[in-house]
């Protein structure tokens, strides 16, 4: 059985920084991109940024840019989305998932997991 289990979300102020992990079992990690979505209350859930299966190429939306990057640990069957310099409009569950090789940038991806909440304080 496939699981997807994210953490590290939490509570931080404005100009902090925090790191997700997203958690793999049950598939074969190094085959897969990892992609990272959020969704704000009352929003869309809305790509964020996704890694490539060998972790070469990696995708951010423009409002991430420049403050997010997404890792890959092959290794530990884990990927990460290190968040740097938080803002108020950041807050969100932020949800991990995975599908074979090649991310895209729409929710077309076959294992989800159930979200973490970072909330940013102004």
């Amino acid at each position: 059985q496939v699981q997807l289990v994210e953490s590290g979300g939490g509570l931080v102020q404005a100009g902090g920084s925090l790191r997700l992990s997203c958690a793999t079992s049950g598939l074969p990690f190094s085959n897969y991109a990892v992609g990272w979505f959020r969704q704000a209350p009352g929003k869309e859930r809305e790509f964020v940024a996704a890694i490539g299966w060998r972790g070469a190429t990696t995708y951010y939306t423009d409002s991430v840019k420049g403050r997010f990057t997404m890792t890959r640990d092959n290794a530990k069957n884990t990927g990460y989305l290190q968040m740097n310099k938080l803002k108020p409009e950041d807050t969100a569950v932020y949800y991990c998932a995975c599908r074979k090789f090649l991310p895209t940038l729409d929710d077309r991806y076959d294992y989800w997991g159930r979200g973490t909440q970072v909330t940013v304080s102004s």
